[in-house]
């Protein structure tokens, strides 16, 4: 696997290579967005780690020109001060952020799991019957729920959920909605018997329940997938 490391620091992308190159990963340098841009032109890259605030051509200018042609994962480098633009940088298509001063384990954590993504999931776009938000993905033919490459286990009930919300991402579905579409009867007081579901599934496909990426709630109203 081939990856870009761009940052304005030398010290940095040599760190970062280091790290890098000790799990088996090719490491090409670039020092601002502009030398990036040459890279990819020249090299299949299947990562890059974008730092945000560089000459020439910044990161965040980086990323959408990148994305006008080639979806590889970016991971955005940020110090702690940058989280509007690591916000912005989201929105715009990097995948993934990391802070500066990073911890080398966490670094490699997360470029294994957006290349697991990227190269088991790169090209379901073009499938039918999958239904993708982020790292979360359902390819309903098979009946599978991934999260970053990883395989979830879900109840059928569980997996009805998900589906419905996940392949509608950014809808709100009222918990009586969710009933009626998921148990396919006249909802009764469910408010339980989904919020126990919801709370499970969260279990299983958040990192964090209490504060989840994907599953939301939306207070007086109901729930969602978070389209990403």
């Amino acid at each position: 696997m081939n990856i870009l490391v761009c940052d304005d620091d030398i010290s940095i992308v040599e760190a970062i290579c280091i790290y890098l190159e000790n799990e088996g990963y090719s490491l090409f340098k670039a020092y601002n967005g502009e030398e990036a841009f040459e890279v990819i032109e020249n090299q299949e890259i299947h990562l890059i780690i974008m730092d945000i605030m560089m000459p020439k051509l910044d990161g965040i200018r980086a990323t959408m020109k990148i994305r006008e042609t080639n979806k590889v994962p970016i991971i955005m480098l940020s110090a702690k001060s940058e989280d509007s633009d690591k916000i912005l940088g989201l929105n715009l298509g990097a995948d993934d952020y990391i802070t500066k001063p990073f911890n080398p384990l966490e670094l490699i954590a997360r470029v294994k799991s957006q290349l697991r993504r990227y190269t088991t999931f790169g090209s379901l776009e073009s499938k039918n019957n999958v239904y993708q938000s982020g790292g979360l993905v359902i390819d309903d033919e098979s009946k599978a729920i991934t999260v970053d490459g990883e395989v979830v286990h879900l109840t059928p009930v569980q997996y009805k959920i998900m589906k419905l919300l996940t392949e509608n991402a950014g809808r709100v579905f009222s918990i009586e909605e969710i009933y009626e579409r998921v148990w396919n009867e006249t909802a009764f007081n469910p408010e339980n018997t989904v919020t126990v579901h919801i709370r499970k599934i969260r279990e299983k496909i958040e990192i964090n329940p209490k504060e989840p990426k994907y599953l939301k709630v939306v207070w007086g109203v109901g729930y969602k997938v978070e389209k990403i």
